[in-house]
């Protein structure tokens, strides 16, 4: 009720949106000029000095819609406040929205808003090890094999007993030569590093990380439980599974990557979901457009997407 009374209608949900576009005022996405004047008839500011005409959601994940500003800001607000996240056939019902396609374009494009590309790597000590996404698959030999199944790599921040930020990104195999460039991208050079005995992160120590390895096997000959040596990254691991499959019913492949951004996202604002909201719109009028066949046409299994009940 009180996120209703905020955004009652289009007029202020827009308003929001020019605050987050030009927090300092208009200024003309052509010449940069800051002098401008409303055409409240079209939506549109024309620049006084080139006259240029923008919009607030021109260029941005919002761009061209035909949805209403109010139901955009309704979904942006569920899923990123919702516990467990909200499917696109939730959407639809809890928004009203006619077509399945509409609920699943908007996730799609709010999912896509949600990584900052000037977001800073993670810091202090991290934890980092991979997993498998997707069902049981028979016939597979050695822990790494993994078929038909997505394989991710999830990096994790120590932040005493508990859990800092993560980073997760899906990968093509866990050589040195796909993982370490993960951790250079996503960890600041000179962080401790804490995977299992793999050898493809040896590399690390050479490129400028304190790699310090902790061994399975030497924990399985102790008789020890061989998740409590990296117990922080293998239990954002659980929450992951968990929640592809309970909140999503899994996931397809050419889309996975969407998903984890989400993940990390509503993760790493967990303990703030109203600024999650606020940030997602924020970053949301900084991107790039996305259309619904471009989201669509990603990946070689994406002509299956209309048999896909993930949202």
């Amino acid at each position: 009720m009180e996120f209703q009374r905020r955004f009652p209608d289009e007029a202020t949900c827009r308003a929001y949106l020019f605050d987050s576009r030009w927090p300092e005022g208009f200024r003309c996405p052509r010449c940069g000029s800051q002098s401008a004047t409303a055409l409240p008839r079209r939506l549109l500011w024309q620049c006084s000095t080139c006259r240029y005409q923008a919009s607030v959601t021109a260029g941005t994940v919002l761009h061209r819609t035909r949805t209403p500003l109010h139901l955009w800001f309704w979904g942006a607000y569920l899923v990123t406040t919702a516990t467990p996240g909200i499917s696109a056939l939730q959407l639809q019902r809890q928004l009203g929205i006619k077509r399945y396609e509409t609920a699943w374009t908007m996730l799609h494009k709010l999912r896509r808003a949600m990584v900052n590309p000037a977001r800073e790597p993670l810091t202090g000590a991290v934890e980092v090890d991979e997993c498998f996404v997707g069902g049981h698959e028979a016939g597979l030999r050695g822990g790494r094999q993994h078929g038909v199944k997505a394989l991710v790599v999830v990096a994790v921040e120590i932040r005493g007993a508990g859990s800092g930020r993560v980073r997760l990104q899906v990968i093509d195999d866990a050589s040195a030569d796909t993982l370490c460039p993960f951790v250079i991208a996503s960890v600041a050079a000179g962080t401790t590093v804490h995977p299992d005995g793999w050898p493809g992160y040896t590399r690390l120590t050479r490129l400028g990380f304190d790699h310090q390895a902790r061994s399975q096997r030497a924990h399985r000959l102790l008789g020890e439980n061989t998740d409590e040596i990296l117990p922080r990254v293998h239990r954002v691991i659980s929450h992951l599974k968990t929640w592809l499959q309970g909140t999503h019913r899994g996931v397809s492949e050419e889309h996975l990557q969407v998903y984890l951004d989400e993940f990390a996202f509503r993760f790493n604002r967990r303990r703030t979901p109203m600024a999650a909201f606020q940030t997602v719109l924020g970053l949301g009028s900084q991107q790039e457009p996305t259309t619904y066949k471009e989201i669509a046409a990603m990946g070689p299994g994406a002509a299956r997407r209309s048999a896909e009940l993930t949202g």
